[in-house]
């Protein structure tokens, strides 16, 4: 026991300042030695979903740059006392600093996750596999592809934070020499290609589908494995670590550098990834969710709420019957309470159990197209420069504006996905236990007297507009809260299918190919192809002709498939795109008050702070001073 000891306290010095306690818990609670913990099969097993555990701590989106960091959620920062921890939210305003960083998954500090801590798991599982003796031999060799996966994803993880990383294959032995232990970042090339070869050992050995998602949701497959190759290699091949000048000079303490120059190949090495996952996936029968299953109840549904509901349970539809998701946790994902509105007065008198803080800002709105499939400042039929004007809602905009309410022009003639992810003064809700469809909810946002709009600091939508699409249509906020749950998913088909437009456009530009794979997408968002919306409405009719034209289209597309998802931050930062979009102050409406015409008024509610720096999160200022091979990302 005292060489364990020894062993986990060496180990914990090798990426943190951190002391040895806190990586005791490298074996599951109350196991005394590794031998007790892979003494059998069951016991094995445990230690198995000690591996997993790590990921599913993903399941909060609170805990993810992708989400925090993305501008497509505000949480207001004054409260005094906030529900969550909002060290993510708070980056978005220029808190992250070296001395102790927010987010931090190098140590698992600042609401962060201790990915090394994760990595040294799985180094452990594999090293002690072949202990216990009534393990078969069939699942021993699945739960060695399950851990390799696992042991990749974090490195993965670990790489779109930081960069190049130090790569921990095997766990040091205890003899190892204090410069053993000084481990250095390897240079992102070389980091790519260690988590490749990983997920090439893992994926053949990996099940091609979960066949009891009740025992084993959240564990991996086959499917899932490749996706996850997929959206890696992209992210290698995307300008932030393909070619990026900023780091053109980042070298390590012995000169090498720790970025190359762009290599074209990169793309195509990441085309072929999404197509042979693609062919996976449709292979075992994944696809676009392109039909509503109602649940006992529905009825009287106009066809654009139920087009409404195809998109939103794709998101939200149980595992066993959505055939879109690739791969979701089996956690259950916390936080509708925060999407949706007060939409009666019994939720008035019971508004404490749904502060609805998740504020959606003026700009994540834009982003969404008309419902003529192209952007709204594209659309030479969309009032653009009129948009905030008053318009009252009509017979013919009944199912997605309440008949007589006065709103703005904005909301009015936009895609099926802006009804569906966004709530907003006016704005029908179906669901929230009015399954009628000829009598829906709809919000009231103005002023304090509305049902929906500000009571008092802790109550209240900063923006007044809610992220409509992660609420499930069947949670009921009324007297009380009552949850249908869903898991967030990590990687849907329709995102796949987007990354390898994406790619195929960045290796041959904008060919047929390309083209359909993100028609697929719009198809089912009740659009037409991206060559005939801008051929018949858009004020630059040419722009799919080139790459640079159908890049901004994908980056787009990408953004309004997957909005509030947590993967836009993600996208952002790949394309080094997240800089411009948080260089303007983030709005919201006046919405204390009462009058539309003074409450559709825009006023800035928070000012992002992004420079290049942020880019890369940084190292902590006390690891580097533990390990002096360590070097600091620029800036920092």
């Amino acid at each position: 026991m005292k060489s364990l000891y020894k062993y986990l306290c060496l180990i914990g010095l090798l990426l943190s300042g951190n002391g040895c306690k806190k990586y005791l818990d490298v074996v599951p609670p109350d196991v005394g030695t590794l031998d007790y913990a892979f003494r059998s099969r069951n016991e094995a097993e445990n230690y198995l979903f000690a591996c997993y555990n790590a990921i599913q701590n993903l399941n909060d989106l609170n805990r993810s740059p992708g989400f925090t960091m993305s501008s497509e959620i505000i949480f207001p920062m004054n409260l005094p006392g906030n529900p969550i921890d909002i060290t993510g939210f708070a980056l978005i305003t220029g808190t992250q600093n070296a001395g102790n960083p927010g987010l931090n998954y190098w140590d698992g500090s600042g609401n962060g996750i201790a990915m090394y801590k994760a990595i040294r798991k799985c180094n452990t599982m594999l090293e002690n596999i072949d202990k216990p003796a009534d393990l078969p031999a069939e699942e021993k060799i699945r739960w060695i592809a399950e851990t390799k996966f696992l042991k990749a994803y974090y490195h993965y993880y670990l790489l779109r934070l930081y960069g190049p990383i130090p790569i921990v294959d095997k766990n040091l032995p205890v003899e190892a020499s204090p410069e053993e232990v000084k481990v250095k970042r390897q240079p992102v090339d070389v980091v790519v290609n260690y988590i490749t070869a990983l997920l090439d050992e893992a994926i053949p050995d990996l099940p091609a589908t979960i066949d009891n998602p009740a025992k084993e949701l959240g564990r991996v497959t086959k499917a899932a494995a490749m996706a996850i190759k997929a959206e890696m290699l992209m992210t290698a091949a995307s300008p932030l670590f393909n070619g990026n000048p900023d780091y053109s000079n980042f070298k390590d303490q012995e000169g090498t550098a720790l970025f190359s120059p762009y290599d074209a190949a990169k793309w195509q090495k990441a085309a072929a990834a999404c197509k042979a996952a693609i062919d996976v996936c449709e292979g075992v029968g994944l696809r676009l969710n392109n039909t509503f299953i109602p649940a006992p109840g529905v009825g009287n549904l106009p066809d654009k709420i139920r087009q409404e509901l195809v998109f939103q349970t794709s998101l939200t539809q149980r595992w066993d019957i959505n055939t879109e998701l690739i791969w979701s946790l089996n956690a259950i994902w916390h936080g509708q309470e925060y999407c949706i509105p007060r939409m009666t007065q019994r939720a008035n008198q019971n508004d404490n159990d749904n502060p609805a803080y998740f504020a959606v800002p003026i700009s994540t709105t834009d982003l969404f197209y008309t419902n003529n499939g192209v952007p709204i400042e594209q659309d030479k039929n969309w009032d653009y420069g009129g948009r905030n004007q008053l318009q009252m809602g009509d017979a013919e905009n009944a199912p997605y504006i309440k008949q007589g309410y006065t709103t703005i022009k904005a909301h009015f003639n936009r895609e099926t996905r802006f009804y569906a992810s966004i709530g907003f003064d006016g704005g029908i809700w179906f669901g929230n236990g009015i399954l009628d469809g000829a009598n829906p909810h709809y919000v009231e946002a103005r002023g304090q007297s509305s049902l929906a709009g500000p009571k008092t600091l802790q109550k209240t939508n900063i923006t007044g507009y809610w992220p409509k699409k992660l609420a499930n249509y069947l949670t009921v906020y009324d007297n009380g809260f009552n949850w249908t749950d869903f898991s967030m998913p990590v990687m849907r088909m329709s995102g796949l299918y987007l990354l390898y437009a994406e790619a195929l456009n960045e290796v041959n530009g904008p060919t047929a190919e390309a083209l359909s794979y993100v028609d697929r997408v719009r198809e089912r968002a009740g659009l037409l192809g991206v060559t005939d919306a801008w051929t018949r409405y858009a004020k630059d009719p040419n722009k799919p002709n080139s790459k640079d034209g159908l890049r901004d289209i994908i980056h787009q597309e990408r953004r309004i498939e997957l909005c509030f998802e947590g993967q836009s931050g993600w996208d952002l930062r790949r394309w080094k795109e997240l800089q411009m979009v948080l260089s303007a102050p983030l709005k919201g409406w006046s919405v204390y008050e009462d009058q539309a015409i003074n409450y559709y008024r825009a006023k800035n509610v928070e000012i992002p702070v992004f420079g290049t720096r942020d880019y890369l999160w940084p190292i902590s200022t006390n690891s580097l001073v533990v390990n002096s091979n360590l070097v600091q990302n620029p800036a920092w």
